[in-house]
C-alpha cells in the first residue's frame, strides 16, 4: 500500500482573513469531485462543533489566537512564514503532513485545508506540500473590520487598527505571491453574486469538476448592513471626525484593491472628503483615545492571562501550549461519537 507522501496527491488551502468567506468557501471546495475537507475530527474545547480549520489539529507553529488573534494575528512576525522558515525541518514537515492526513478521506486526491492565517504562509505550505494550491478570497475592508468586532461583547481593538491589520495582511499577500506556482483570487462579493461561475473555474484551476448536486447554497448575505453601519458612522456618531479621518487615511491604499471607505455611501462627497486642519488633528486624537480605550478593555479582558506570560519564560510556556493543545485533541477524539 503506497504511503501518503508517496501518492499522488493535491493539496488545496483556502486562504484569507477571518470573517471574509473562508468557511463558507472551504466547504463548498471540500465538496467538489475527488476533493476531501477533513472528516471525523475532535471538537473544539467546550462545543458539540468539529474542527474544520488545520492549525487546530498540529502542534508544529502556534495558532492565530495566540498571536493577536483575528483583526490582530498578522501583526506577529512569526504568523508570516516562508520557505525560509526555521520550522521547516524535514521532522516538522513529515509531523504536520501527518496530523491532517489523519482526517483526510484517503480515497480522494485533492486535500482540502481551510484556515484564515494560511494567507500569510503561503510559501511555507508550498514548501511543505508539493503541488498546492491556493486560493484566496478577499473582502471589503469595512465588512471584515466590523464584523471581526462584533465577534466579542467588548470592542478589543479599535476600527482603524483593524483596517490597517486588514492592509498588512493584503500588501504581505501580494509579495508573497510572486512566489507561487498555483494561485487563484477572488472576492467575496463576487463569490456571492454568482456561487456557479467560480465554482466552475475553482474545479477548473485545481483539475476536477463540480458534482451535479450536493454544493452548499451561497446566500446573499452581503456587505449592506456594514456599509450602513459605517455611514452612519461618518454623517452622526459623536465621533465623527474619528471616522472621517481614518476614511481619508486609508482610501489610498484600500482603493488598490477596488474597495472604497468614501464613496457609494449615499452622502455628499464633498461634505465626506472636506480636508481642513483641525479635522486631521482631532482626527489623530481621536485615534489615540480609540487605541487607549481598546488597550484598556483588552488588559481588563486579559490581565490574567498577560500576568502568567510576564512571568513565565517563553520556553516553558511553549510547552505548556503544546500540551494543552494535544491534551485538548485528545479530549476532543473521547468525546467524538463513535463511528
Amino acid at each position: 500500500m503506497l504511503q501518503e507522501h508517496e501518492r499522488n496527491y493535491k493539496y488545496v488551502f483556502v486562504c484569507g482573513l477571518h470573517r471574509s468567506g473562508t468557511s463558507l468557501l472551504g466547504r463548498n471546495v471540500g465538496r467538489l469531485e475527488e476533493c476531501t475537507g477533513f472528516k471525523n475530527t475532535p471538537f473544539y474545547i467546550g462545543t458539540s462543533i468539529p474542527i474544520d480549520e488545520g492549525e487546530h489539529l498540529q502542534d508544529i507553529y502556534p495558532l492565530d489566537h495566540e498571536c493577536g488573534g483575528p483583526g490582530r494575528f498578522g501583526f506577529d512576525p512569526r504568523t508570516h512564514r516562508t520557505e525560509n522558515s526555521a520550522l521547516l525541518t524535514p521532522e516538522n514537515v513529515a509531523r504536520l503532513r501527518a496530523s491532517w492526513h489523519r482526517y483526510w478521506d484517503k480515497s480522494k486526491i485533492i486535500c482540502v485545508e481551510k484556515t484564515p492565517g494560511n494567507i500569510l504562509m503561503t510559501r511555507f505550505l508550498q514548501a511543505a506540500f508539493p503541488n498546492s494550491y491556493f486560493i484566496v478570497i478577499r473582502r471589503h475592508p469595512i465588512a471584515v473590520s466590523m464584523s471581526t468586532q462584533r465577534m466579542w461583547s467588548v470592542k478589543t481593538t479599535s476600527l482603524h487598527h483593524l483596517f490597517e491589520h486588514w492592509l498588512h495582511c493584503h500588501e504581505l499577500f501580494e509579495q508573497d505571491k510572486n512566489h507561487l506556482r498555483h494561485v487563484y483570487e477572488l472576492t467575496y462579493e463576487d463569490y456571492i453574486g454568482d456561487a456557479v461561475k467560480y465554482h466552475e473555474e475553482i474545479a477548473a484551476f485545481i483539475g476536477t469538476r463540480v458534482p451535479e448536486s450536493g454544493m452548499e447554497d451561497v446566500k446573499r448575505a452581503n456587505n449592506k448592513k456594514y456599509l450602513d453601519r459605517w455611514c452612519t458612522l461618518l454623517k452622526q456618531s459623536g465621533a465623527q471626525s474619528y471616522y472621517r479621518y481614518i476614511a481619508r487615511k486609508y482610501e489610498p491604499r484600500v482603493a488598490k484593491y477596488g474597495y472604497s471607505l468614501t464613496t457609494g455611501l449615499n452622502m455628499a462627497e464633498k461634505e465626506l472628503c472636506a480636508r481642513d486642519k483641525t479635522s486631521a488633528a482631532v482626527g489623530l486624537l481621536y485615534c489615540l483615545k480609540a487605541d487607549i480605550a481598546a488597550f484598556l478593555r483588552r488588559f481588563h479582558t486579559l490581565a490574567p492571562k498577560l500576568l502568567i506570560q510576564a512571568i513565565l519564560p517563553d520556553f516553558i510556556l511553549g510547552k505548556i501550549r503544546r500540551a494543552r493543545r494535544s491534551a485538548a485533541l485528545r479530549k476532543g477524539e473521547a468525546e467524538m461519537p463513535a463511528q
